[in-house]
């Protein structure tokens, strides 16, 4: 067995999740300011700290994806985030890719970057604790995008941010998100994220990346944002099992969805639904970041000294996100608070 192999299942085990909190400082001010906290290096902390501590973290959260200004900051008591995070028997994972831009030509799709000076960056990440990564690359579906151009550029990026990432000993989480902007049904999404991710894995195989030691972070096949297709959380559970049965090598141990704009509520019960219908031998677990944490946020902006108030919010849902990755949840449960 594989280090790599032996972090990937630490992380996603027996239910257990990622709590995506690597939200880049400008979102974070965004996020902060919707529930009228400023937006301070330590309100982002106090936050995040209030997170880290809960006791969820251990029961539930496998992992932690950071920003770069989270890894760098201590606690009130001292302790590096990472090793707040490591006392709580999770792994500490950081976001690595520098955000995405304009594709040169294909001015109105996105290429994300952060190869230049990668290798550097991630021997000073491991030596501050990560020991797994995240870069995400983002696709729009309209009627002409995404085009080949975008498919392979952002699939080429991945796979040579995975390489760099295990010759630096730490897992890289794979995130190609097909957003879910648009009016496009269901159908195209699975067509298009089909594409997409079938890319990534000829890529990924190309450079030579160790398919054990990796986490797939994909979206859900779903109708788009603006669309009037309704369909059921069995509906989307079976076309999104379908996609990743014929796109996703069997060597891979875990997926781990992104929420993608889902409610909470919406995140919760389409894995549920997707584990209770999952015949793969595929690890299906979450990897959410205001799925997470919005409920909690919004109840910590009304008293940010009501930290064991706060973690209650968050504990529950994290708790709830375990259940449905194995299953387990349900409306009775989810209303049980």
């Amino acid at each position: 067995m594989s280090e790599l192999y032996s972090i990937t299942k630490k992380i996603i085990s027996q239910g257990k999740g990622i709590l995506a909190a690597d939200e880049s400082t400008a979102t974070m001010t965004k996020r902060l300011e919707s529930v009228s906290v400023k937006s301070t290096a330590n309100s982002r902390l106090l936050f995040r700290e209030t997170l880290f501590s809960s006791s969820s973290i251990k029961e539930c959260i496998g992992g932690v994806i950071l920003y770069d200004e989270t890894i760098r900051q201590k606690t009130s008591s001292g302790k590096t985030i990472p090793e707040l995070i490591s006392s709580n028997g999770s792994i500490t994972g950081i976001k690595v890719d520098t955000g995405a831009k304009v594709l040169a030509g294909s001015q109105d799709e996105k290429i994300t970057e952060g190869l230049d000076g990668l290798r550097e960056r991630l021997e000073e990440y491991y030596k501050l604790g990560a020991r797994f990564t995240k870069w995400r690359g983002v696709y729009m579906i309209t009627d002409n995008y995404p085009t080949k151009l975008s498919i392979s550029s952002n699939a080429h990026a991945l796979a040579r941010y995975a390489a760099l990432v295990q010759e630096a000993r730490m897992v890289p989480i794979i995130e190609p998100e097909v957003l879910m902007d648009g009016s496009h049904s269901a159908k195209t999404c699975l067509i298009k994220t089909s594409e997409v991710i079938k890319k990534c894995y000829e890529e990924l195989e190309l450079n030579n990346v160790d398919l054990t030691g990796t986490i797939l972070k994909p979206n859900m096949i779903l109708p788009g944002a603006n669309s009037n297709e309704k369909i059921s959380n069995e509906e989307i559970a079976e076309l999104t099992l379908d996609c990743l049965k014929n796109n996703v090598p069997s060597s891979v141990p875990g997926i781990a969805f992104l929420s993608g704009g889902q409610t909470e509520i919406e995140a919760t019960a389409n894995l549920n639904q997707i584990n209770i219908k999952n015949n793969t031998n595929f690890i299906m677990t979450y990897s959410y970041g205001r799925a997470l944490q919005q409920s909690a946020l919004k109840f910590w902006s009304k008293d940010i000294k009501n930290i064991i108030g706060t973690q209650k919010i968050f504990d529950h849902r994290a708790n709830m996100c375990t259940l449905a990755s194995q299953g387990k949840w349900s409306e009775n449960l989810e209303n049980s608070q």
